[in-house]
């Protein structure tokens, strides 16, 4: 590694913050185990002047999916699930499943199961106005959100059974579409463990990794290292207090909702023990949390060619196909940017980034809080520079 051109990486971080793109970020790479450069820039609050540290508390989104994905490998280890399992057979919600073709409910006769759950192919959706499938799904995330501080706030089963009887965008299988399938997985967990979600996470893979600043909440007296959210308004960053997707902004108490595609929040440190684990095929110091052909299994994509048409919708993911909650590069010369065959990862809504390169055994972590922001042009720069300072 060529640690004087990885120095460039500081610069286009405190660009970053001198125009305003982001109130704060951080970055780590670590190669061969070692840490080879972390840098920070900016604020977590700006409004007190809390300087950005390697100890602030980041909420992840979507880059939970892929500690959902692990939990659910566990279970596979254990012989406990059948990702040919219909999710009906664990959640009721999920029978009669129907789309709406034309304004005209058809049923489909192609279960969804664990395996397209974890493929993005069930027919989920996330909130929106493009189908009947995601204007009944904001329906739903709209009501999660105003019960979500209440008495009344629905618990992760009760979501995953309700978002089994919404109408799927597509028969599962036929193609690729983000969406609520990592929620769904995160209730399966539920089900078949006998555990809360969060408590499985904490026992199976917190724990033993060392997690310590890991959680779907942050307790009172971790508060003042959670980093304030931000969105850009008028030319300038405002504070977003929205509790986008029903997650709650503030992470001030357990939530009954523990959504296993955006629940978590983290410390880069913390989440550098997760992808060293997945680097080191399921070990790390010594903690062994899945063996190396299920972590193989885990980071290998599984779309077929149709379905990987639904991924290259997406303009961050030339080059990539999908697996198991995550985007896998097969085709670095379509890539918009310098990477390398096989690495895996996956970002989330607030700009939490995560590579992890096994040909060079390297691990990309950047961590922000701004809106809409997971894969953004200063992502990519990051990851040229690194790429081009890699030393075979």
């Amino acid at each position: 590694m060529n640690l004087e051109k990885l120095g460039r990486i500081q610069d286009i971080m405190r660009e970053m913050t001198d125009q305003g793109f982001v109130s704060g970020a951080s970055c780590l790479i670590i190669q061969h185990g070692e840490e080879q450069c972390y840098y920070e820039t900016g604020y977590r609050d700006i409004a007190a002047e809390h300087s950005m540290t390697r100890d602030t508390i980041h909420r992840l989104y979507s880059m939970t999916k892929p500690v959902t994905a692990a939990a659910v490998m566990i279970l596979l280890e254990e012989g406990r699930i059948d990702l040919q399992d219909q999710v009906s057979d664990y959640l009721l919600g999920f029978r009669n499943q129907y789309v709406i073709e034309q304004g005209v409910i058809v049923p489909v006769k192609r279960p969804i199961t664990i395996q397209s759950l974890l493929n993005m192919t069930s027919g989920l959706t996330y909130p929106g106005e493009g189908s009947p499938a995601e204007i009944r799904c904001d329906k739903l995330i709209e009501e999660v959100k105003d019960k979500l501080l209440t008495d009344q706030a629905l618990t992760t089963v009760e979501i995953a059974n309700r978002i089994g009887k919404l109408p799927l965008a597509f028969i599962p299988g036929t193609t690729w579409q983000y969406g609520l399938s990592a929620d769904v997985l995160g209730a399966i967990v539920e089900v078949v463990s006998g555990m809360r979600f969060g408590d499985f996470l904490k026992q199976r893979i917190f724990e033993p990794l060392g997690m310590n600043d890991t959680d779907f909440y942050v307790p009172e007296d971790k508060q003042e290292r959670l980093a304030k959210v931000y969105q850009e308004s008028e030319g300038r960053l405002v504070e977003e207090t929205e509790c986008h997707l029903g997650i709650q902004n503030q992470m001030k108490r357990r939530p009954a909702y523990e959504s296993g595609g955006a629940g978590l929040c983290s410390t880069i440190d913390d989440y550098a023990k997760f992808t060293q684990m997945l680097l080191g095929m399921g070990s790390y110091r010594g903690k062994r949390i899945l063996s190396s052909r299920t972590v193989e299994y885990m980071t290998t994509a599984h779309v077929t060619p149709a379905q990987r048409r639904g991924v290259e919708t997406w303009e961050s993911l030339q080059g990539y196909t999908y697996g198991n909650l995550m985007r896998i590069m097969d085709s670095p010369e379509e890539a918009a940017g310098l990477g390398s065959r096989g690495e895996y990862g996956w970002d989330g809504w607030l700009g939490t980034h995560m590579v992890n390169d096994p040909a060079h055994d390297l691990t990309l972590l950047i961590m922000q809080q701004k809106t809409c922001s997971g894969t953004t042009a200063y992502t990519r720069r990051i990851r040229n520079v690194l790429f081009s300072a890699l030393e075979d």
